[in-house]
């Protein structure tokens, strides 16, 4: 993996391009090769763009944030990557995905109560007694709602 490892002084920050085992973080003296260097306050970058596509070649995956470093200077070609995407939140999906399991609810019952037997005969008549059972279980409903409360 080929990323940045932070170096300098408190509040001077500078960073090394190093190529690392996938594994291992970015230790001191831990990397594979040194392939250029970055100063984000003087806008300083030093390059090995022969070395770094030959890692790239060989395997070596590049993190985000130097990717987009390295299309900058026009080491690769293409589109910047969104380093920090914008949230989503699917609340929507849960509402409308709540009364699906209800409609589904009443149907898993109805297919309870038909036994073996009756599926043999029953099996022209299912969108007749459909359209028929949708009205009675409307009207059903209400007539066990009222001997309950």
């Amino acid at each position: 993996m080929i990323r940045f490892q932070r170096i300098g002084r408190k509040n001077d920050p500078a960073f090394r391009m190093l190529v690392l085992e996938k594994a291992s973080g970015p230790r001191a003296g831990k990397y594979v090769d040194l392939v250029g260097t970055y100063n984000p306050k003087t806008k300083a970058v030093t390059l090995q763009p022969e070395r770094i596509k030959d890692w790239v070649a060989k395997g070596a995956q590049v993190s985000p944030s130097l990717m987009n470093l390295l299309i900058a200077k026009g080491v690769f070609e293409g589109k910047k990557i969104n380093v920090l995407p914008k949230k989503t939140f699917p609340a929507p999906v849960v509402e409308e995905a709540a009364p699906a399991p209800v409609a589904a609810t009443p149907a898993a019952e109805e297919v309870v109560e038909v036994s073996p037997e009756e599926v043999a005969t029953v099996e022209e008549a299912p969108v007749e007694e459909a359209a028929v059972e949708e009205a009675p279980a409307v009207e059903e409903v209400p007539a066990k709602e009222e001997p309950a409360a």
